[in-house]
């Protein structure tokens, strides 16, 4: 607080005096609580902007990560699909094969029972 200088002031003067000062200290003090809200305010937002920017690592890992996984699938479909072919394959050639035999169907075969 500002060192006060004390004037001699008498009646009506004096009491105007004493309410000037009543406010100033008033605002002081609100000056005093809002300077403090503005630093709880800040703290907090530094506080925010550090969970932002850890969010933001975790989701571009998360993408990273899932990008991975996609390929990975991706590989995996294709060599279900390489292996759904082949068996396909090998199935129509024994189909073929049965026929020239001359088994007259699939359900002569005797793995198909």
């Amino acid at each position: 607080m500002a060192p006060t200088i004390a004037v001699p002031i008498s009646g009506h003067r004096r009491e105007a005096a004493e309410a000037l000062r009543r406010r100033n200290e008033e605002l002081e003090k609100e000056l005093r609580s809002s300077l403090e809200r503005e630093e709880r305010m800040k703290e907090e937002l530094r506080t925010t902007w550090q969970r932002v920017r850890l969010a933001e690592e975790a989701e571009e890992r998360l993408c990273s990560e899932l990008g991975e996984l996609e390929a990975e699938a991706v590989d995996h479909v294709r060599e279900s699909r390489a292996q759904i072919t082949l068996l396909m394959e090998k199935l129509s050639v024994a189909h073929k094969l049965l026929q020239l035999q001359g088994a007259s169907s699939v359900d002569d075969f005797p793995l198909a029972q």
